[in-house]
């Protein structure tokens, strides 16, 4: 079996993301055990559902979204901004002490009490794809009788 040291391409950028979810995960765990988020409703799912965001949007694969991820998420998300905006943005998610969001600020400020612009984009934009339910797979079968 090749060694992970020669993994290139595909099998490298693999090997770098299960590596970040792994670190994403091992923070999940941490929050779970946290007595301050104890009796945060469904933690579990929630904490799942960030990890997947977070890692979606953090495009330089070092653990931290920078202004390009999050400029890029929201132009995703339909709500562009501009280079400003997404600087002010990330100020108020890490209080000014950083140019990038790391998951232990994203994940504070997902289940924090404040709401920061950021965390209303995200929250809307869940409703939003909850809202338009499209079943998988193919349609369900029908015969001639239930046509209208």
């Amino acid at each position: 079996m090749p060694s992970n040291k020669n993994a290139q391409g595909g099998k490298a950028f693999g090997l770098l993301k299960s590596q970040q979810r792994e670190k994403l995960e091992e923070i999940n765990k941490e929050y779970m055990e946290d007595q301050k988020y104890r009796d945060e409703d469904d933690l579990p799912e929630k904490l799942e559902g960030f990890k997947n965001k977070y890692a979606e949007f953090d495009l330089n694969d070092q653990g931290e979204i920078d202004i390009m991820g999050l400029k890029q998420m929201m132009e995703k998300l339909g709500v562009p901004k501009t280079h400003l905006e997404v600087k002010k943005m990330i100020s108020e998610v890490t209080g000014g002490s950083s140019n990038t969001i790391n998951y232990r600020d994203f994940v504070r400020m997902m289940l924090g009490k404040r709401s920061a612009v950021l965390k209303l984009v995200l929250i809307f934009e869940d409703k939003a794809n909850g809202a338009s339910c499209k079943p998988d797979g193919p349609p369900p079968k029908r015969d001639i009788a239930s046509l209208p």
